[in-house]
């Protein structure tokens, strides 16, 4: 790992989380990804998802880093073979991307590579799964997250952006800084509103790292409204009656993220992140650990 220019400054107890990398450094992560229902105290379902990703620097300039991450080594607890198949066939998959000097994510570069590489995936899963009832429209919204380059950085790269959340910005210890951003909206439309709250919360002079934590909280209404267009669409495209909007319940959607970074290369050590959906009493929990290896 590169040790350049130490980013925490004692003075005032603060680090800059900025990318110090040179070109053709390779880091590989363990990525591990868990989504579990609760309703009341009860678990009714339970999915785990593990893999690798290296992580390249393909190229590096005074403005920006091309990132390569090569994905591989799926492994799934998944009882469902159509899923199960899908991800044996996106191993080996690469994502470039591209970030700002500082490391601050920017877009994924080859995207109509990826796009295309899904879609005669899922040509080949529609056929070898034509037994399997609505396998067409099961495609299509799969389908649907590679669109465009925009479909693909808004639900498609959850890793990707996890690891570079930080990245850009000066973090002082203790001090919580809260906000607003506009988010995309996974349904499509207007984006979401979302307050957001970070903070510095360990400084580790001793190791050269520091810990930071972000939380993110959707606006419910927003939330409820673009489900409750979402369910018309689809309704309406499976021949179903429409639901009432008076039937979408209030929907909670949390995000919390926090990151321990080392200060002199800007890499990520350990991060963990957390989305909690609610509505009524079941919640949906979806947690990814990245570790460096």
């Amino acid at each position: 790992m590169k040790n350049g220019f130490c980013q925490i400054n004692l003075a005032d107890s603060s680090i800059s989380v900025i990318g110090y990398w040179d070109k053709n450094e390779k880091q590989t992560y363990s990525i591990s990804q868990e989504n579990y229902k609760l309703k009341g105290a009860d678990t009714t379902s339970r999915e785990v998802l593990k893999y690798d990703v290296d992580i390249v620097i393909r190229d590096s300039t005074a403005k920006s880093y091309t990132i390569d991450w090569h994905y591989k080594n799926f492994q799934s607890s998944t009882d469902n073979k159509f899923t199960a198949k899908l991800l044996s066939i996106t191993d080996k998959l690469d994502v470039i991307i591209k970030t700002d000097e500082m490391g601050t994510f920017l877009e994924v570069v080859n995207w109509k590579e990826i796009r295309d590489y899904i879609n005669k995936a899922l040509d080949i899963l529609a056929h070898d799964f034509s037994d399997i009832p609505k396998i067409k429209e099961i495609c299509e919204q799969v389908a649907a997250t590679f669109t465009s380059r925009e479909a693909i950085e808004s639900a498609a790269i959850k890793d990707i952006l996890q690891l570079y959340n930080f990245h850009g910005g000066k973090y002082r210890l203790n001090e919580q800084v809260q906000g607003k951003v506009k988010l995309a909206n996974i349904f499509g439309g207007e984006p979401f509103d979302a307050d957001v709250e970070m903070e510095l919360t360990t400084l580790d002079t001793a190791n050269n790292s520091a810990v930071i934590r972000y939380v993110q909280d959707v606006n419910k209404e927003q939330a409820a409204d673009a489900t409750f267009e979402y369910l018309k669409r689809t309704s309406k495209a499976s021949g179903l009656p429409e639901p009432k909007r008076e039937d979408i319940p209030e929907l909670s959607i949390e995000d919390k993220v926090v990151s321990s970074i080392h200060g002199p290369s800007g890499w990520v050590l350990y991060s963990i992140s957390i989305r909690e959906v609610t509505a009524d009493d079941v919640t949906t929990i979806e947690t990814r650990e990245i570790e460096l290896n």
